[in-house]
């Protein structure tokens, strides 16, 4: 029975998309039950920065490598070898599993012995104590992307062939091992075991996938050659991606260095906001990028435009559909938002404003940073890494850029901070700066994902963007009435409820939120879009 469900495979973008976007959602789900037992037991303190500092630099080794480089050209090459030889396919990856395995782990080795040097420079705002602290976690964290990096490989063969059940259930094993850390391993061992659970999660997400990718006929070679084909052909492809995505991951330690300079419990109270925005990201952008991935690296392959524009435009559609109610209602109920979530324990009231204000400022690009996982996607499909690697660099040094000249303007009184203090609803609060970061990624990002898909479309030719931007335009009118619709029922129903209970912010907060999403659906449907019926049919079909 469990073989067979793990065998189960997705046979259009739509089932795959919701199938992921459910997965997601229950990864994320587990995220913020991850987040709430660190506030709770944590607070914004200084433990807690320094295990979200620790977690910086094996995230980047992850995120280069991994995510940024290696993840984006396996599936189109393994599609490429695939549609000429089955049996060279399968050599071919287990080359790329052993060749990827050696330089990952030499990488974390050069790493190990560097760490004390790199958290000095990465947290120049950091005591010599929380820096001694954070090494010994930073190291041993050291062991999470190299088992990624191996589970990427099984990750690359399950999409290509539809797994995307199995597929989608290794990221919410990983939360499942990060959140047995907290609860059974921290007790134990202290801070230290929050770096275990991390390990154990990466293992969990490397386990389930190597049965169901064993069952399509893929078997461990003892080969290691180090300029196959394969791998040349990953290593030229990888390399401007790489330098895209380290210009990426260079932002996150610089903007983490930043943070280290401001008061403690900045650098927690910007990543736990940083994964509170990223949900609707997660389960939208990424899941239907994920689900379009293969449809258009095959498409690319066989070199069917018709076929790429259709999954390209109707993903495109279909994510702003979806993210323009979600990010118009988290906007509107960031507060409640994160009472909900991480007002609990340890985590104060001051805190908790503070944070729901960092959310807000995140919010504002969230529909961009739905949007650019597909647009990069598509390019990789096509095997060019290099458009969305410059793009990309320069949104980057935009971003740090942008950081250092908000925080600068949120170090003294001006209309600019005063601005955005009152729009965020926290000008009674002092130290405003944390809030910069958050701005200057939302501007970066959504200038990021305009220049991508302007080069995308000079680069496929023959897009029908009038329909797409009429289409745009309608979901856009829809979300303005949602928001609307969300604030009236909140005003409304702000004397019934005290506010001071758990249950009673939640079902102000489901009120809210039914209102607006009532009101989003009705208006495209008025509207007649397409994706109305998408919805209502898929939903209650599956």
């Amino acid at each position: 029975m469990i073989a067979k469900l793990l065998s189960k495979e997705s046979a259009t973008i739509s089932a795959a998309a919701l199938l992921l976007a459910v997965s997601m959602f229950g990864s994320r789900v587990l995220g913020l039950l991850r987040d709430r037992l660190l506030a709770s037991q944590f607070g914004a303190s200084q433990e807690l920065d320094i295990y979200f500092a620790a977690f910086r630099i094996p995230d980047f080794v992850y995120g280069i490598l991994i995510m940024g480089g290696f993840t984006a050209v396996f599936l189109p090459i393994f599609s490429e070898y695939f549609e000429k030889n089955r049996e060279e396919a399968f050599r071919s990856a287990s080359n790329v599993l052993n060749v990827l395995l050696v330089l990952l782990s030499g990488f974390a080795v050069l790493l190990f012995l560097l760490m004390p040097f790199l958290i000095h420079f990465v947290l120049p705002g950091f005591s010599a104590e929380a820096k001694d602290a954070t090494v010994p976690l930073a190291r041993l964290m050291l062991l999470s992307p190299i088992l990624l990096g191996v589970s990427a490989v099984f990750s690359g063969m399950l999409q290509y062939f539809g797994r995307f059940l199995v597929y989608s259930l290794a990221p919410l094993l990983y939360n499942v091992g990060i959140i047995f850390g907290i609860v059974f391993f921290v007790p134990v061992m202290g801070l230290i075991g929050l770096a275990w659970g991390v390990v154990l999660g990466a293992l969990l997400h490397l386990a389930i996938q190597v049965y169901p990718a064993f069952q399509k006929g893929f078997s461990w070679k003892r080969s290691l050659q180090f300029f196959h084909p394969a791998i040349l052909q990953i290593a030229k492809l990888m390399v401007p991606r790489i330098v895209g995505a380290a210009a990426f991951h260079v932002n996150l330690v610089v903007i983490t260095a930043l943070a280290s300079t401001l008061a403690v419990g900045s650098i927690a109270i910007l990543n736990f906001a940083n994964n509170l925005h990223f949900f609707p990201i997660g389960i939208i952008g990424i899941s239907l990028a994920t689900a379009a991935f293969p449809v258009l690296s095959r498409a690319a392959a066989q070199k069917d435009n018709m076929v790429f524009k259709e999954a390209l435009l109707g993903t495109f559609r279909s994510i702003f559909f979806f993210a323009i109610p979600v990010a118009s209602i988290m906007f509107l109920l960031r507060s409640h938002t994160i009472r909900l979530v991480l007002g609990t324990g340890e985590f104060g009231w001051v805190e908790t404003r503070l944070t729901a204000a960092v959310l807000g400022a995140f919010v504002l690009g969230v529909v961009a940073q739905a949007l650019v996982p597909l647009f990069a996607r598509a390019f990789f499909a096509l095997q060019n890494t290099k458009t969305p690697t410059v793009i990309g660099m320069l949104s980057i040094a935009g971003n740090i850029l942008l950081a250092l000249l908000f925080l600068w303007l949120f170090s003294f009184p001006n209309a600019f901070s005063g601005f955005i203090a009152s729009f965020l609803d926290v000008a009674d609060i002092a130290d405003l700066r944390v809030i910069a970061l958050p701005l200057a990624v939302s501007l970066a990002v959504s200038f990021q994902a305009f220049f991508l898909f302007l080069f995308l479309q000079l680069r496929i030719k023959g897009m029908d963007l009038k329909a797409l931007t009429m289409a745009l335009n309608k979901m856009g009118v829809a979300g303005l009435i949602m928001g609307g619709a969300g604030y009236l029922v909140l005003q409304l129903t702000y004397p019934l409820f005290l506010l001071d209970t758990f249950w009673s912010v939640a079902l102000q907060a489901s009120l809210v939120a039914f209102a607006g999403f009532a009101a989003y659906l009705l208006t495209v449907k008025i509207f007649r879009l397409p994706e109305y019926n998408t919805f209502l049919s898929l939903f209650l079909k599956k």
